[in-house]
C-alpha cells in the first residue's frame, strides 16, 4: 500500500495567535512539503481547488507544475479539481501540460467539491448540479481517448474533429474519481473503471467498506481491470500519541465551528474530539507506530491501495507539518511496507 498527502493549502488565522499566513508563503510551504515528501519516498501528493481567502490554491495545476521541477518521483495530483465548473478541455491541456512536465507523474483527480463558491464565480448553475459533472467527466474521458474528437453538448461549444493538445506523456493521463461517499459515485467509478478516491472527513473508515465492495464489483460486472482505491484520513503524527492529538486539536476545532456556521454542524466538545482520536479510529492522529498499526488494519479491511494523510487543517503551523510528514515517511512507512508492501 502506497502513502501521500493532500492538502487544501489551508491558511485559516490561527486559533491561538489570530495571524494568518500569506499567500505567498503558504504556497513556499506547500513546495517545500511536496520535496520532502518526494525525498522520503512517499507515493503521492495532492492539492485541493478552493476559492476562498482560508485557502491559497485556487488553480492546483499551476503549483503541481511548479513542484514538478523540485521533484523526481512522486504522483501530483489535485484533490479535487470540481470539474463542474471546469472546461474539461482545458483542464484536460493543464493536467497533460504537467504529465509532460513531470514526465509521467500527473493525475486528475475530479470531483465535484466539497463547496460551492466556484458555481457562481464561473457562471455555473447549482440546478445543474448533477448534469454538469456528468457530461463533463464524459467529455473529459473522451478527450483522453479520442484524438481528434467529435463532440457535442448542453455546456460548452462543440468541437468538430478537433487535436486537444499536448497529448499525454504516456499512452493516457491518470484521470482519477473523488467522493465523499455517494454509492453512486462508487459504481460510476468502478463501471467507467477509474480509480477512485474517498475523502474520509467524519467517522470511522470502516464504514466505508460498503462503498469499496460497491465499487470493485461494479467494476468487475463490467469487465474493468486495474481498479484502484485511495483512502484519505484526516489526522497529525508526532513523536508522542498525546503530542499529536494535543497540537492538532485547535486546528481540527477551527474547521468544525467553520463547518458549523456554514452548514450547520454541531460544534463537538473535546470530549468528542478524545473520542475520535482514541487509538487513531476517526482521526489518525497519535504517534508513529499508533498511525501505522491503524493504516495497516484499515487498509488491510478495505483493500486500499493508497492512503493519503491531510494533516494541515485549518493552517496547522509549517514546522509542524514538516515534522509530521518526516514521521510519516521515516517512521510509518516502514512498517506499512513490511506489512502490506
Amino acid at each position: 500500500m502506497e502513502l501521500g498527502i493532500y492538502s487544501f493549502a489551508d491558511r485559516h488565522p490561527d486559533p491561538g495567535t489570530g495571524e494568518q499566513v500569506s499567500v505567498a508563503e503558504a504556497l513556499a510551504n506547500t513546495l517545500e512539503r511536496i520535496r520532502l515528501a518526494d525525498e522520503l519516498g512517499l507515493s503521492f501528493y495532492g492539492l485541493g481547488e478552493h476559492h476562498l481567502d482560508t485557502y491559497a490554491i485556487s488553480n492546483p495545476g499551476t503549483v503541481l507544475a511548479a513542484a514538478a521541477s523540485i521533484t523526481e518521483r512522486i504522483t501530483l495530483s489535485s484533490a479535487v479539481t470540481v470539474l463542474s465548473t471546469e472546461d474539461p478541455v482545458r483542464v484536460y491541456q493543464q493536467f497533460t501540460t504537467l504529465d509532460q512536465l513531470s514526465r509521467g507523474r500527473a493525475e486528475l483527480l475530479a470531483g465535484r467539491g466539497s463547496f460551492t463558491e466556484s458555481f457562481p464565480l464561473f457562471g455555473a448553475d447549482l440546478g445543474d448540479y448533477e448534469d454538469l459533472f456528468d457530461e463533463k467527466l464524459a467529455l473529459l474521458l473522451r478527450l483522453d481517448r479520442e484524438d481528434p474528437i467529435t463532440w457535442s453538448g448542453r455546456f460548452r461549444p462543440p468541437l468538430d474533429n478537433a487535436h486537444v493538445l499536448p497529448r499525454p506523456y504516456g499512452e493516457h493521463l491518470r484521470i482519477s474519481i473523488g467522493t465523499g461517499g455517494n454509492p453512486q459515485s462508487s459504481a460510476r467509478a468502478g463501471l467507467l473503471g477509474l480509480p477512485v478516491v474517498y475523502a474520509v472527513i467524519g467517522g470511522q473508515p470502516e464504514r466505508f467498506a460498503p462503498l469499496v465492495d460497491l465499487y470493485r464489483s461494479a467494476g468487475e460486472s463490467a469487465g474493468q481491470t486495474g481498479l484502484h482505491v485511495t483512502m484519505g484520513a484526516i489526522g497529525f503524527i508526532a513523536k508522542k500519541s498525546q503530542e499529536a492529538k494535543d497540537t492538532f486539536y485547535p486546528y481540527w476545532l477551527e474547521t468544525m465551528k467553520y463547518g458549523a456556521r456554514a452548514r450547520g454542524w454541531t460544534v463537538p466538545s473535546r470530549a468528542d474530539y478524545d473520542a475520535y482520536t482514541h487509538d487513531a479510529q476517526a482521526i489518525f492522529a497519535g504517534s508513529p507506530d499508533e498511525i501505522a498499526d491503524r493504516l495497516i488494519t484499515v487498509g488491510r479491511l478495505l483493500g486500499a491501495d493508497r492512503y493519503a494523510m491531510q494533516m494541515d487543517w485549518a493552517g496547522v503551523p509549517h514546522h509542524h507539518v514538516m515534522s509530521a510528514i518526516e514521521l510519516l515517511g521515516t517512521e510509518v512507512l516502514p512498517q506499512v511496507r513490511a506489512e502490506l508492501g
